[in-house]
């Protein structure tokens, strides 16, 4: 089993804690309060510029062509998740630019930071990885039970090119992360903030 494999499978606890989170199950059901989606699409819009620029830091630390080339293929795909949002957002009314972030918002983003700028490469992708292997799982388990107002969200995760996308950062893990503690810690505490952001975003309306 390739180290990738072995941290996703090392973390199914917090996996199925977010696939059967209230929060996400309100998006598979399409039972989800409007506010809560929209309140949740400007935080994560604001995480995914500090995930841009994790991809970034991984691009300046590559030490060969492949590995230069896949981060920033990488970074072109958080752009396009970008461009996303910003179309829900015009469409909802919310101005992206004045987010402030949420306590959770802001202990995801300054965990990526840190690890970005200090961090080896190794430990850079597994902070980076569980965010897009944990919506790939998301994507694929809900696909075909979110016909509501939510199937676009569920679609783009559960999209084959999304899958693609998270597989490309998992070999990246694979190749340049050691198996020392500081990698599956890294990605433990990466899981851990993933479900704290969708706790943040269901708390938020109540």
């Amino acid at each position: 089993m390739s180290l990738a494999r072995r941290l996703w499978a090392d973390n199914a606890d917090l996996a199925g804690a977010a696939l059967a989170h209230p929060f996400v199950q309100g998006l598979a059901d399409g039972t989800l309060p409007r506010d809560r989606f929209t309140g949740y699409l400007a935080q994560d819009a604001f995480f995914l510029q500090t995930f841009a620029r994790g991809y970034a830091m991984a691009v300046v630390r590559s030490p060969d062509r492949a590995g230069l080339e896949a981060f920033a293929d990488l970074l072109a795909g958080v752009r396009d998740e970008l461009r996303l949002h910003d179309a829900v957002a015009a469409r909802e009314g919310i101005d992206l630019a004045a987010v402030e972030p949420a306590p959770a918002t802001s202990a995801y983003t300054d965990f990526l930071l840190a690890t970005a700028s200090t961090g080896g490469l190794g430990e850079i992708c597994a902070a980076m990885t569980p965010c897009m292997r944990l919506y790939a799982f998301l994507g694929r388990s809900l696909a075909g039970s979110a016909p509501g107002p939510y199937a676009d969200w569920v679609t783009a995760y559960a999209d084959p090119g999304f899958e693609a996308l998270a597989a490309t950062l998992e070999g990246l893990l694979d190749r340049y992360a050691d198996d020392g503690p500081v990698v599956p810690r890294a990605y433990r505490r990466a899981m851990e903030l993933e479900l704290a952001f969708f706790e943040s975003a269901w708390a938020a309306g109540t």
